[in-house]
């Protein structure tokens, strides 16, 4: 794959909580420079990302109840209304983790559908992040199968911030159980080349990149996102 396509694919993120509005302005540029899908951003900077990254082409998708999923439905549904006002083409939200270990599926269904509902009405696609580190190869599955009932558009692995990140098994999963009829995301610790490409070519259809410039360059990205 070329360094072109792979960018194609990255949903770069600029997710960390100590960064600011200069340092929005370094990755946007960055962004633009390689010509990544979209600048993931916090649901504050949307507005500003949106402008900085005005006619570029590239996209902004945002987090929304990020990391835990632990806001209540209600409040998840006003987060996607906010960042559509706000401008965003993507929402990644995440999964009410407790919920899911609990076994109250239908909890989880009606979540995720409170915000798939809201996106849907302005053709804003829902990325479902399991945080799949805290699940066993069959929750992967179980959430997989949520995420399809409640109208989700992607499956994806991690926050970045729980444990795990992405690793092949869990993208093996996802590729079995919704691969024809959801997008994947790897997301969470892919910090190299071979790995982004290794993810791609297992069936991902978008990844999560912090270090999207090393990786993009070959080189192996250093911290620990």
């Amino acid at each position: 794959m070329t360094k072109e396509e792979v960018a194609k694919t990255i949903d770069h993120a600029v997710l960390k909580p100590e960064f600011t509005e200069a340092d929005l302005q370094k990755h946007a540029r960055m962004c633009m420079d390689n010509g990544v899908f979209s600048m993931c951003v916090k649901p504050c900077d949307i507005s500003a990302a949106k402008e900085l990254l005005k006619d570029s082409g590239v996209k902004v998708s945002c987090v929304l109840s990020f990391p835990h999923g632990a806001d209540a439905t209600p409040v998840k549904a006003f987060q996607a209304k906010q960042a559509i006002e706000d401008g965003v083409d993507e929402i990644d939200m995440v999964m009410n983790i407790g919920r899911f270990l609990g076994d109250d599926y239908h909890y989880v269904v009606e979540d995720i559908k409170a915000v798939v509902e809201v996106a849907h009405k302005h053709d804003v696609p829902v990325k479902v992040i399991q945080e799949s580190g805290f699940l066993s190869p069959e929750q992967i599955t179980k959430a997989c199968e949520l995420s399809f009932m409640a109208g989700a558009d992607f499956v994806k692995t991690s926050t970045g911030f729980g444990p795990g990140g992405a690793k092949p098994e869990y993208i093996d999963v996802m590729v079995k159980t919704v691969g024809d009829k959801m997008k994947i995301k790897a997301s969470g610790g892919i910090r190299t080349w071979d790995d982004a490409v290794a993810f791609l070519e297992q069936g991902a259809d978008r990844l999560g990149i912090g270090s999207t410039e090393a990786v993009l360059n070959g080189a192996k990205a250093t911290g620990d996102y």
